[in-house]
């Protein structure tokens, strides 16, 4: 049975930074840099801003963007997804991941977010775009979901393809795919595993249905969403990402915008990481705080 949201927006500024020294008391076997971390300015600012990172990467590299919203006055959380961060980047347990597991972490960072902050934004991306999806869909409490390229359908598995690809993910043995096949366990960014589970793939496609479908049957519960795309993406198909904004827009015409980054800046699939080989902070970062912020 999949998971049904369950707010909780009794949550004071004491309680939502004793919930996250609760989540980093048990962050055991970690890599320092990539634990969960929280900004705060010491009480319940007119913002809080949630950024969720992508699969099989980590807190760390937010920490950049982070610091930029904090300074301009807002909370900021960024919680580590589940079974991400552990120091032993080849490890096996991000294939436990599964939707309901990420649902749940949309409905707690949401909560803890409400303690710090008169207005949440949460902005995701990839599987962390999904997820905001996801929030932006079941939480009405939710001021701005800012979506970023989200993984609604992977470019690699032909359209026809695709349920089938997720089924078989999901029911198969679990296997590992590289994420870099020339680097494979040298692949350099410190802060994410170098392999990606086809299990936990299956599971993500999974949660990217279940947004789909909500969406096909009501509208989404957030205030407003925003939509940033890539257009040298190589790694999700923007026009899944497309179809899931008209089913929004069908609903919420006034309340979803779109926003795309050029091809010609030849950016990467992780638009957000600092880590990313391809990421040009200075022509992402200044779009992203204006719109976020």
């Amino acid at each position: 049975m999949m998971y049904i949201s369950h707010p909780n927006p009794a949550v004071d500024y004491a309680d939502a930074v004793r919930r996250v020294d609760c989540k980093l008391a048990a962050e055991v076997d970690f890599d320092p840099e990539n634990h969960t971390f929280l900004l705060t300015h010491g009480s319940r600012t007119a913002k809080a801003i949630v950024l969720v990172h992508g699969y099989t990467s980590s807190p760390a590299p937010l920490k950049a963007l982070a610091a930029q919203f904090h300074q301009r006055g807002s909370n900021v959380l960024v919680m580590a997804l589940p079974y991400h961060g552990l120091a032993d980047r080849m490890n096996i347990e991000h294939a436990k991941l599964r939707a309901e597991d990420l649902m749940r972490y949309a409905d707690d960072v949401v909560d803890v977010a409400q303690g710090l902050g008169e207005s949440v934004t949460m902005a995701g991306l990839s599987c962390g775009g999904l997820v905001t999806g996801w929030a932006a869909q079941h939480r009405p409490d939710l001021g701005l979901a800012v979506v970023i390229s989200p993984g609604f359908a992977f470019k690699a598995i032909p359209g026809f393809l695709r349920p089938l690809a997720g089924w078989v993910w999901r029911v198969f043995p679990n296997s590992y795919i590289w994420d870099d096949p020339q680097k494979k366990a040298d692949n350099p960014r410190r802060c994410n595993y170098p392999r990606l589970s086809t299990r936990a793939l299956g599971q993500i496609l999974r949660l990217s249905q279940s947004i789909q479908t909500t969406a096909r049957l009501k509208a989404p519960a957030a205030r407003s969403i925003l939509v940033v795309t890539n257009l040298n993406d190589p790694a999700v198909d923007n026009t899944a990402t497309d179809r899931v904004v008209d089913l929004w827009r069908k609903r919420r015409p006034n309340d979803v915008q779109t926003y795309q980054f050029p091809a010609n800046l030849g950016l990467g699939h992780d638009i957000v990481s600092v880590d990313d080989p391809k990421m040009i902070v200075d022509a992402v970062y200044p779009e992203l705080l204006r719109m976020i912020g």
